[in-house]
């Protein structure tokens, strides 16, 4: 496979997995970040960082709002919760050391 193909299956598979997670609200990101170690602001946080490697400055706002698909204070008043204490005891444990 050359390397423009593989960008393209990169890129076409990072953009389905952002509207896989646009469409799955109800997932919060404690819970990404408690089973995968990662969650929609850490996915904001890498694409602004590769626009950087290229001279695009995208601030936390800009490239919140690509991932979430809306700004995130939206985002977050309509769809986050509050996280449960068990929530945020996973997220304790899981993040020891950090």
């Amino acid at each position: 496979m050359d390397e423009k193909t593989r960008t393209e299956l990169e890129a076409a598979a990072f953009r389905r997995l952002v509207a896989h997670l646009r469409e799955r609200k109800d997932v919060q990101n404690i819970d990404l970040m408690n089973m995968a170690g990662f969650c929609r602001n850490c996915l904001s946080t890498w694409y602004a960082e590769a626009a950087a490697e290229h001279g695009i400055t995208l601030d936390k706002d800009s490239s919140r709002e690509i991932i979430y698909g809306m700004p995130f204070a939206e985002w977050k008043a309509k769809y986050q919760t509050e996280a449960t204490p068990e929530q945020k005891a996973a997220f304790e444990k899981s993040h020891q050391g950090h």
